[in-house]
């Protein structure tokens, strides 16, 4: 290798330094100093590297706990998430790998000869290593490697995402589930007491204080609740079967058992502030990756417009004689520079160019959009949460003075003094009223679940509102 050939050589190597394409800067976007709908709730300062994993232990429920542990293990699409992240880190290390020289080795065996008569064939035998070296000289392959890394930061963000979603429908889920039981609580108490109340709507007849219509209204009232607890174990049946899809069993062979009761605390879930949101919700990592990732891929189009140094080399032997192979005499090398450049490509170059512009001025508009997407979602559950709560209240005492008002109509009716109908007037009243609160307790462990979410994780050893 002669002196002007490395001088060369090493000259441009110096421009290796040089990245063409613009560098990664955040997208700006506004973000409000608080929420709007934050009120009295109690305020955290949350991280993005906390532990998010047990945040549906501020419900207090064991059977939960259980259940959610089994979603790491046995969820599907959360094993798949898992898998396109592995498959990105693989990308990343192939794209790194392109840094580096590739160096080959090859022996041969040759039997060559003429077709002319009398000509003997020669065995020419070679052992020979070559290496070849792209050099980065205009950062095309650092902006590959940019734009892997930040796609498989993404898919870790993603695979985040997955999880939080995954555990948060298994709470929506468990919960759902348990209402229903609460539900079926609720009428087979109310089955009950309308067979006590036909046997003395009966009873009546029988004294000729009372119609026969007052027993078969009676009689349909008590049937009428009977279809209503015999349907509820419909539903129960699908969040069951729901249940064991997420946590990887089959539904034929899941069964959750009846809980005593309900949950009835509801976990105050910090907010904090709406900047601190942008460093916790995965989506929106994801997103700003996706940002990077396309930043990245201008350079690469960019770089296409420059030439491309490839730096070669071999060593080896080739001889006609084998045993001879090793030989110095044998000793073939080569070293040297490649410049190659398309002049013309009919605008193609141009044309990857503006692509990926258009592509980073896409990823741009859905990062802002995602950001606005998660303040919403959280001002949206911060207000269900305190009208939910105010809701509370007044189902709560719509029940109690539901109750009082059925138990007066029946010792009135009891006495005489009141017709059935005014009775089964407060039965539906009061089996209505328990319902609607029923749901609207739901309702609020629902929203928890999805502010949690919405903040993009949770937090263990939270107060509770009652």
């Amino acid at each position: 290798m002669s002196i002007r050939h490395f001088i060369f050589g090493f000259s441009l190597l110096l421009l290796a330094a040089c990245a063409v394409g613009p560098d990664f800067e955040r997208p700006q976007v506004e973000t409000p100093a608080a929420f709007k709908e934050a009120g009295d709730w109690q305020q955290a300062a949350p991280k993005d590297d906390i532990d998010r994993g047990d945040w549906w232990a501020v419900y207090d429920d064991p059977v939960l706990d259980g259940l959610e542990k089994k979603i790491e293990i046995s969820n599907q699409n959360l094993k798949a998430a898992e898998a396109a992240y592995r498959s990105a880190q693989a990308v990343v290390e192939e794209s790194r790998a392109t840094l580096f020289p590739t160096v080959s080795v090859n022996s041969s065996d040759i039997r060559s000869g003429s077709i002319q008569p009398g000509s003997k064939a020669v065995s020419t035998y070679g052992l020979n290593s070559t290496a070849s070296w792209t050099a980065d000289v205009w950062g095309r392959i650092r902006r590959t490697v940019e734009s892997s890394e930040a796609n498989a930061q993404a898919s870790a963000a993603d695979l985040v995402s997955a999880r939080l979603s995954a555990q948060a429908t298994l709470a929506t889920d468990y919960f759902g589930l348990r209402s229903q039981d609460e539900l079926q609580r609720l009428l087979d108490a109310t089955v009950k007491a309308d067979k006590k109340i036909l046997e003395i709507t009966r009873n009546q007849y029988k004294s000729g204080i009372t119609a026969e219509s007052d027993v078969l209204a009676a009689q349909t009232q008590l049937e009428t609740v009977q279809a209503q607890a015999i349907n509820a174990g419909v539903l129960r049946a699908q969040y069951e079967h729901a249940i064991a899809v997420l946590t990887g069993a089959p539904p034929s062979e899941f069964t959750l058992a009846a809980e005593p009761k309900f949950a009835d605390k509801i976990p105050n879930v910090p907010t904090g502030m709406p900047s601190t949101l942008l460093e916790r919700r995965p989506d929106v990592a994801a997103a700003e990756r996706a940002v990077t990732a396309a930043n990245a891929q201008i350079g690469v189009a960019t770089a296409a417009w420059f030439p491309d140094l490839t730096l070669s080399a071999s060593y080896g032997y080739s001889s006609v004689v084998l045993g001879k192979l090793l030989q110095a005499s044998t000793n073939l090398w080569s070293f040297g520079p490649s410049l190659a450049e398309t002049i013309f490509d009919a605008g193609a170059r141009e044309a990857a160019v503006e692509q990926a512009k258009a592509s980073y001025d896409e990823s741009v508009a859905t990062y802002r959009q995602t950001v606005l997407t998660a303040f919403q979602q959280v001002e949206d559950n911060l207000s269900a949460g305190r009208i939910l709560a105010d809701q509370t209240k007044a189902s709560d005492a719509a029940v109690a003075d539901a109750r009082r008002s059925e138990q007066l109509t029946l010792n009135q009716y009891k006495e005489g003094i009141i017709p059935y109908n005014t009775v089964l007037t407060a039965q539906t009243t009061t089996l209505s009223s328990e319902q609607s609160a029923l749901t609207v307790r739901l309702n609020r462990l629902n929203t928890t679940v999805a502010l949690i979410q919405a903040l993009g994780g949770g937090w263990s050893g939270l107060p509770h509102n009652d």
